[in-house]
């Protein structure tokens, strides 16, 4: 029995965090399946609120929407990538900007993103992107 628990413990301590932004409930949900069969540690909203966690969650990855309707501003998820690659604090952190807009790719590398996920997208292009960033 007490290998299963020291297997355990080790899980949880090697476990990578992963932090889903995204609006859209139903691929909030689907990504949140995915990653978690691929045994990552998942924490997901549907708004950037959760942003002001970030110390508490220590992600080693988020995937972010860019068009998230809670925005009442013009805040969308490039400049809040921008913001955050820009700040010593969080610029370690990959980001990826999911979004179904044809320029995503000019959309994420002006907000500085590590890379960008297309909409709608193929799961196993999910697990390689994630993968790719989080090792």
């Amino acid at each position: 029995m007490s290998d299963c628990y020291t297997a355990y413990q080790l899980y949880t301590v090697m476990a990578k965090k992963i932090l889903v932004i995204e609006d859209d409930k139903d691929i909030r949900d689907t990504i949140v399946f995915i990653l978690e069969d691929e045994k990552y540690e998942v924490t997901a909203s549907g708004d950037s609120r959760i942003l002001k966690s970030l110390n508490t969650l220590q992600p080693n990855l988020i995937l972010m929407d860019n068009w998230l309707t809670e925005w009442k501003s013009d805040a969308n998820g490039q400049q809040l990538s921008k913001e955050l690659k820009s700040n010593p604090a969080t610029s370690h952190i990959p980001i990826i900007i999911i979004s179904a807009v044809n320029n995503i790719k000019e959309i994420a590398e002006a907000g500085l993103a590590d890379s960008y996920l297309k909409k709608p997208f193929e799961m196993q292009d999910l697990i390689a992107i994630v993968k790719k960033y989080v090792k």
